[in-house]
């Protein structure tokens, strides 16, 4: 079992509980697979198996697809015991809380607690110069890393916000060579080729083999801010925005946490695979049950995004960091560019169909 300890899981598995007090598990349990609610930790089951009331029940599990010969994702908050296949657990609904000021303390306490509950040894911190990745520096012990071109947004935020913080940060300067060294790696590792899953993985995998080659094990991130708070243009837009089905805020939050167990599959197995166990405090039950009783104004408020957990983060950051936003890590990193670039400098122009995967791919053969 990885990520908690044996007796809470039995306990939820009991309970139902889908936020137990854990930071997510995934694993077998007295005969029973089971992975948590969010799917923090990976689990695969080999496709080959034999059908248990009416479900296919595969003889062969891991933490690892390339330990299988053909692997598939076991959803996140099912189990699967001699039963079947069956959801377990379920995000819970709570009514929000009755005021912005308890709101803001009850989301202050919680990334508080779960960021400063980190063991700091042979720990370093994934620094993109934002709020998120911010309260991780600002409490936690540990070195920085940037991975970005030497002209990117993210260099360029990580070092004026270690400026602000009186810290510094290690930049890990990405180059056409590296980009396709490891995209095969990123593709074999986590069994995906599409541009955009190997584009969001790049500046992670090559800050985290810098990482690893610097003699630390662990690589601290801000995941999951985004999606719990409110952080994505789509979510603020809620419902004119087409990428999203709700008709409010709040229901449009609820959508984009539902897709962090693809996510966080392919962030966890990359990291992995360059060396580094992630760390993701922003992540621990805690954090998603105050998360999930923010109103939508204390979700989106105007053109600011991630309001309460802005509003908590100035107890432990300077004002130009509490409020700053940031481009996603792909963008601000310029490694979707790059690998644009590097696909049609290869004969893969944008006119053809998705040219950027078809890059990957043979690069990947």
């Amino acid at each position: 079992m990885q990520g908690a300890d044996r007796d809470t899981v039995a306990d939820a598995l009991t309970s139902g509980d889908a936020l137990p007090g854990t930071g997510g598990f995934a694993g077998e349990l007295d005969g029973t697979l089971v992975r948590d609610v969010l799917g923090r930790y990976p689990l695969f089951v080999e496709r080959d198996g034999v059908e248990v009331s009416g479900s296919l029940a595969p003889t062969a599990w891991s933490h690892d697809p390339t330990t299988l010969a053909d692997p598939r994702s076991f959803p996140a908050g099912y189990v699967r015991d001699d039963q079947g296949r069956r959801r377990r657990f379920t995000l819970p609904s709570p009514e929000p809380f009755g005021d912005r000021e308890t709101a803001v303390e009850r989301v202050r306490a919680a990334v508080e607690t779960s960021v400063d509950a980190i063991d700091t040894d042979a720990l370093a911190i994934a620094f993109s110069g934002g709020v998120d990745s911010a309260l991780l520096a600002a409490r936690l012990d540990a070195p920085l890393y940037v991975a970005g071109f030497p002209d990117s947004h993210d260099v360029e935020a990580a070092r004026s916000a270690a400026d602000l913080l009186g810290a510094e940060v290690r930049v890990v300067e990405l180059t056409h060579d590296a980009i396709e060294r490891a995209v095969p790696e990123i593709a074999r590792a986590t069994k995906r080729v599409n541009a955009m899953d190997v584009q969001i993985a790049l500046p992670l995998y090559l800050a985290a083999e810098r990482v690893a080659a610097d003699g630390f094990d662990r690589l601290a991130l801000g995941q999951g801010a985004d999606e719990l708070f409110g952080g994505y243009a789509k979510v603020a837009k809620a419902p004119e925005d087409p990428r999203v089905e709700a008709d409010t805020v709040r229901g449009a939050q609820r959508e984009v946490i539902a897709s962090l167990p693809d996510q966080l599959e392919r962030d966890v197995l990359a990291l992995r695979a360059a060396g580094v166990e992630p760390v993701t405090p922003l992540l621990h039950d805690r954090v998603v049950a105050a998360a999930l009783r923010l109103d939508g104004d204390l979700l989106v408020d105007g053109e600011t995004r991630k309001v309460a957990l802005r509003a908590a983060a100035r107890e432990s950051l300077p004002e130009a960091i509490a409020t700053r936003d940031k481009k996603a890590a792909q963008y601000g990193s310029l490694a979707a560019r790059e690998l644009d670039r590097l696909a049609r400098q290869a004969g893969y122009k944008r006119r053809m169909d998705d040219h950027v995967t078809q890059y990957v791919q043979s690069l990947v053969e």
